[in-house]
C-alpha cells in the first residue's frame, strides 16, 4: 500500500488515548451490518463469518478496545429489529455457513455442493458506496435450507456413529439437556406459530415443519396458555407435541448449538495473545421481549398494560412499543429472595455475561421507571401519549390500577408538569430509591459475580433521565450517554453537550438511531449551523483565533467539522467513547429511523472490501481518521502537551497522510 495510506500504528493510537484519559474506544455494529465474502454470504452479515472475523481483526488493528454488538436474539421473518428478538435463543441468521462446510470442528456437516448452489442463486448485491442493504426476506429461506441440510447431514452421520461428528454429537446432547428450560418453549412456539399460520400445510426445507414466519399467539385458536398452564391436560399436550415434533425440536436445538459454538470460538479468537490486546465484546441487554418469549412467560407480566416511550425530544408522538411489563407483585419479598420476575432478569443477565465482556443496558428506564400505557385503547399512539410511569402514579384518575404499584407518593410529584417530565417526581428517600432499583440491582449483581467492572456496564440514557432513574444510577456510580450531534448549542446545560459529561459517561457522535454524522455535516455546510458548530468546537478545542487554520477548515470542509466533533469527544471528561460503524466509514445512509416503520430499517451493512477502502477514504477526509482526530485533541491541551508529545502528534498526523 502507498506510504501515505499506511495506518497509524496501534501503539500510537493507544498511547494517545491513554494521554487523553480514555479507557474504552468501542465500535458499535450489529450482526446484520458485518461485511461478508462472496464465497460464504447469502446477503446478511455475521460476526462469525470469515468476512466478519477479518473485519474484527481490522477493528483491533485500528486501535479499538471493544465492539458493541446489538441484541443477538432470534428474530422472525417479518420483523428484522434485533430489539424485538428472543431473550435466550440466538438468531440463526448469524450462523456462518462456510465453517459448517469446511471446518472439522463442526463436523463438515453442510455439503459444499448445497452451499455453493445457494450462493449461486442469491440475489444481486445492492451497493451504495461503502454500504449495501441486506435482503432480509431473501436470506431467510436460503439460510433455513442450508441449516436443514447441515442438520440432516449431522443426524444421518450421528445415527451411523460416524467418528467425524462424535464431538459435535456429544456437545449437542449436553447442550440440549443444559438449556432445555428455554430450548423447548422456544421450539414449540416456532412450531405452533407456523402450524397456525399455515393450517398444517408444510413447505419447509427438507420437510421440517418450522418457518419462523408464524402467527402471533394471541390469534391462535388454542394453546395460548399451553406453556404457562400447570394443568394435567396442558402437560399431556406439551408431551404429545414434543413427540410429534421431536425432529423439529432437535433441529432448532442443533441450530442453537451451532450459534453458541461460533460465538464461543469468536470470543476465544478475540482474547489477548502475544502481540495483540484483547478486543472485548459488549452485548446488548434490550428492554423488549419477543413475541415467543411473551407466550412462554406471560404469567410474569402485568395484564392490561404495555411498555413504550413517552413523548420526547426525539419522538414527540411517543412510541407504542407494545413490550410486556414485569408484574411488580412478582419481584419477591423483602427478605432478599428473588421472586419469579426478578429470577428471569437474573437468568437472562447471567446468560449474557457468560457470553460477553460487558453489557449495554438498553433503555434502563424500562427497568427502573417504565412508561406504560393501556392496551385496551384502539389507538396505540393516543394510548402511549396518555400513559404514565408504573411506579409514580399514585393518584391518576385515568390509571387507577397503577396506584397499587406506586413507589413515589403524591406529595413527591409536581402535578403542574407533564407526567413524562424528568422532574415529575422531585423527591425520594433512600428506601424508595432502593425499590426503584430492584431490576438494575439484579443486573449489577450478576455483573459483579462475573468479575465485570462498573465501567463494563453501559446505560443508554439519552434525552430524558427521570429523577428516580437519576437517583438509582448515581447510587451505583453509573453514567449516561451523550450523543453530541444532538447538542443544543444555545443551551449551556444541555445534556448532550460534551462539557457536561462526567467521567463515568459514554460519549458518541451518533448511534444506531441517529443520522450518520457525515450526512449531518454535509447538510450543515454553508448554513448558520456550520458557523455555530465551528464556533462551539473552536471554544472546546482551544482554537479561538479567527486566524486559526482549523476554524477556516471547519467552515469550508465537512470532513474537518466531523473530525473536530470527534476530537471534542476525546477532550471531554467522559472516559468511554463509542463510534457507530457508519460514522467510522463515512457512510451517509441511515441504519434505523426510530419511531417509524420503514423496510430499510435494520438492513444497512458494510460492503465487502470496506477495510481496504477505509484507508484511502480516511486519507482524503471521506472517513473518520482516528489519527487526525487524536492529533487535534492532543494539540487542544495547549503548547506544553503539544511540545511534550510532539513526535507522537507528528506520527498521528502523518499516519494517514492528512495533516491537521
Amino acid at each position: 500500500m502507498p506510504a501515505h495510506d499506511r495506518p497509524v500504528a496501534r501503539a500510537d493510537l493507544a498511547a494517545a488515548l491513554d494521554i487523553l484519559g480514555k479507557r474504552h474506544l468501542v465500535l458499535a455494529i450489529h450482526d446484520v451490518s458485518f461485511p461478508g465474502r462472496d464465497d460464504e454470504d447469502l446477503g446478511r452479515g455475521s460476526p462469525y463469518s470469515g468476512g466478519g472475523r477479518a473485519f474484527l481483526g481490522f477493528v483491533r488493528q485500528l486501535g479499538f478496545t471493544g465492539v458493541q454488538l446489538g441484541p443477538q436474539g432470534q428474530t422472525s421473518r417479518y420483523n428484522p429489529s434485533p430489539y424485538d428478538g428472543a431473550l435466550f435463543a440466538r438468531d440463526i441468521l448469524s450462523i456462518a455457513l462456510r465453517s459448517l462446510a469446511d471446518d472439522p470442528y463442526y463436523g463438515n456437516v453442510l455439503p459444499r455442493a448445497d452451499l455453493d448452489d445457494l450462493l449461486r442463486g442469491r440475489p444481486a448485491r445492492q451497493r451504495q458506496g461503502v454500504t449495501e442493504r441486506a435482503d432480509y426476506a431473501a436470506v431467510w429461506p436460503r439460510q433455513l435450507a442450508a441449516l436443514a441440510s447441515a442438520w440432516h447431514g449431522f443426524a444421518r452421520r450421528r445415527a451411523a456413529a460416524d467418528p467425524s461428528v462424535a464431538d459435535l454429537a456429544e456437545a449437542f446432547d449436553g447442550f440440549a439437556r443444559e438449556h432445555a428450560g428455554w430450548l423447548v418453549p422456544a421450539g414449540l412456539y416456532e412450531i405452533l406459530s407456523t402450524a397456525y399460520r399455515t393450517g398444517g400445510t408444510w413447505s419447509g426445507a427438507h420437510g421440517l415443519r418450522v418457518s419462523f414466519d408464524g402467527s402471533h399467539w394471541r390469534t391462535w385458536p388454542r394453546d395460548q396458555e399451553l406453556w404457562v398452564s400447570k394443568s394435567p391436560a396442558a402437560a399431556a399436550r406439551r408431551a404429545g407435541l414434543s413427540r410429534t415434533y421431536a425432529r423439529e425440536l432437535e433441529f432448532l436445538a442443533f441450530c442453537q448449538l451451532l450459534a453458541a459454538r461460533q460465538h464461543a470460538a469468536l470470543r476465544a479468537e478475540l482474547a489477548a495473545r502475544p502481540g495483540l490486546p484483547a478486543l472485548r465484546l459488549f452485548g446488548d441487554l434490550q428492554v423488549g421481549i419477543s413475541v415467543g418469549d411473551t407466550w412462554a412467560l406471560h404469567d410474569l407480566f402485568l395484564s392490561g398494560y404495555a411498555m413504550g416511550a413517552p413523548p420526547s425530544r426525539t419522538n414527540p408522538d411517543g412510541q407504542p412499543w407494545g413490550y410486556p411489563v414485569l408484574d411488580p407483585r412478582l419481584y419477591g419479598g423483602g427478605g432478599g429472595e428473588l421472586g419469579p420476575a426478578l429470577r428471569l432478569v437474573a437468568a437472562r443477565t447471567d446468560a449474557m455475561l457468560r457470553d460477553y465482556d460487558g453489557l449495554r443496558v438498553d433503555h434502563p428506564h424500562g427497568l427502573v421507571c417504565p412508561w406504560v400505557y393501556r392496551t385496551d385503547e384502539a389507538d396505540a399512539y393516543r394510548a402511549v401519549q396518555g400513559g404514565a410511569r408504573l411506579f409514580e402514579s399514585p393518584c391518576l384518575s385515568d390509571h387507577p390500577r397503577l396506584a397499587a404499584y406506586a413507589i413515589a407518593r403524591a406529595d413527591q410529584l409536581d402535578l403542574a408538569l407533564p407526567r413524562h417530565a424528568d422532574r415529575w417526581v422531585h423527591a425520594l428517600d433512600d428506601a424508595q430509591v432502593a425499590r426503584y432499583g430492584a431490576q438494575l440491582d439484579v443486573v449489577l449483581a450478576a455483573a459483579r459475580a462475573h468479575g465485570r467492572a462498573l465501567e463494563d456496564v453501559l446505560c443508554e440514557v439519552l434525552s430524558t433521565q427521570p429523577y428516580p432513574l437519576q437517583r438509582v444510577l448515581e447510587g451505583h456510580g453509573l453514567g449516561r450517554f451523550r450523543v453530541t450531534q444532538k447538542a443544543d448549542l444555545t443551551n449551556p446545560n444541555d445534556v448532550y453537550r460534551s462539557e457536561n459529561a462526567r467521567p463515568e459517561d459514554w460519549v458518541m457522535l451518533g448511534n444506531h438511531d441517529t443520522p450518520p454524522i457525515w450526512r449531518l455535516a454535509a447538510s450543515w455546510q454553508g448554513t448558520p449551523l456550520a458557523a455555530a458548530q465551528t464556533a462551539y468546537l473552536c471554544g472546546r478545542l482551544g482554537s479561538r483565533s479567527d486566524a486559526d487554520p482549523l476554524r477556516a477548515r471547519m467552515l469550508a470542509d465537512p470532513a474537518a467539522l466531523v473530525h473536530a466533533k470527534f476530537a471534542d469527544l476525546l477532550v471531554c471528561p467522559a472516559r468511554q467513547v463509542a463510534v457507530f460503524m457508519s460514522d467510522l466509514f463515512g457512510a451517509h445512509d441511515i441504519y434505523n429511523a426510530p419511531g417509524v416503520v420503514d423496510p430499510a430499517n435494520w438492513t444497512l451493512r458494510l460492503r465487502p472490501g470496506c477495510e481496504a477502502a477505509y484507508w484511502p477514504a480516511a486519507a482524503r477526509g471521506a472517513a473518520l481518521d482516528l489519527g487526525w482526530a487524536l492529533a487535534i485533541a492532543l494539540r487542544s491541551r495547549g503548547p506544553a502537551c503539544a511540545s511534550e508529545h510532539a513526535d507522537l502528534i507528528t506520527r498521528l498526523e502523518r499516519g494517514l497522510g492528512r495533516p491537521c
